[in-house]
């Protein structure tokens, strides 16, 4: 059932590469409506005759904003509006500014970057994180996702894991509140290029059901002593396995996706372990695929787990209070 909306507080967007979810947030940070729309900053909509805004030069971001909450401002056109994500990279609507690690997330209040649009709502944009070294690391739309995490655990001090799987998986480590290093892992799309556009996924059966026992065996190889050889050795069982008739095709890409989750858990495991005891772990993303990672880090005897749904839209509201965009004491 749609909630009432005349209680309305703030407009949040998490608009990355490839999609762009709304949020409409009352006073207490509670969640109104949701709109899930395809327009990622890489392929934005055409204007169409009927589009009820006038041209821009920045046209496409322009009808993508009026698709996911144009409505809602016409309604209440004082609704302030927090965006995060790659919509402030330097391909989105207006390139924000990095904070370096190691920070406390409430200095990305400070940090804003304001999308002016004379006449119209201007949209704040948060600012990513920026990791510099020898191999250097970055992060945008995560940090809001670990500043909503981070907002239930004021008071806590002990430090935390956070793992973020996706495209590009990033694992975080928060001590005493405050981001102090974070790794990332091309795991999702290198399994997307692996099997769409390499030899591996000839022999797989395209959108075959999910098969458990194939991504539990590309686990086990992965925590193996096979899996000592490294993923690029692994990485053509794949094939091989399916070629002496000892993995059906239908369980290839799940097997694939477990190859891949294993040795990047093994990986991200092992550098924990090396700095000292392991902390506390919490998971934030897909549910589907958190459990696939759940199932990898208890292989590897990582048990102190725990999940974090809706802490994109959780953070957006956080970090809306901490810039002044809605009151702090509404919560």
């Amino acid at each position: 059932m749609t909630l009432p909306t005349a209680n309305a507080a703030l407009i949040a967007l998490d608009w990355g590469t490839t999609s762009l979810r709304a949020y409409l947030l009352d006073g207490t940070g509670r969640t109104l409506q949701t709109r899930a729309l395809p327009w990622g900053i890489m392929r934005l909509p055409e204007r169409r005759a009927d589009t009820p805004i006038p041209p821009a030069a920045d046209d496409g971001f322009e009808i993508a904003f009026d698709e996911a909450c144009g409505d809602w401002l016409r309604d209440q056109p004082h609704l302030p509006v927090i965006a995060s994500g790659m919509v402030g990279s330097a391909q989105g609507w207006r390139e924000a500014a990095y904070l370096d690690v190691p920070v406390d997330l409430s200095g990305i209040a400070r940090l804003m970057t304001t999308i002016e649009r004379p006449g119209r709502t201007s949209v704040h944009i948060v600012p990513g994180l920026i990791q510099h070294g020898d191999l250097p690391n970055v992060m945008r739309g995560e940090e809001t996702q670990i500043a909503g995490i981070l907002a239930l655990r004021r008071s806590e001090t002990a430090d935390l894991l956070i793992g973020l799987p996706g495209t590009h998986s990033k694992w975080v480590r928060v001590r005493h509140g405050e981001v102090i290093h974070f790794d990332t892992y091309m795991t999702g799309e290198v399994y997307a290029a692996l099997r769409d556009h390499t030899i591996l996924g000839r022999t797989m059966v395209p959108n075959a059901p999910a098969d458990p026992y194939g991504f539990a065996r590309g686990l086990a190889v992965a925590g193996s002593p096979d899996g000592r050889a490294g993923l690029l050795s692994n990485l053509f069982s794949t094939r091989t396995l399916g070629l002496t008739g000892q993995l059906d095709g239908s369980a290839q890409a799940d097997y694939l996706s477990g190859l891949l989750i294993g040795h990047e858990v093994a990986s991200v495991l092992a550098l924990q372990r090396a700095a000292g005891p392991l902390p506390r772990i919490v998971l934030c993303g897909q549910e589907d695929l958190c459990q696939r990672y759940v199932q990898a880090l208890r292989l590897h005897g990582a048990d102190d787990l725990e999940l974090a749904p809706h802490a994109t839209e959780r953070g957006l509201w956080h970090l809306a209070q901490a810039a002044g965009l809605v009151p702090a004491q509404s919560v």
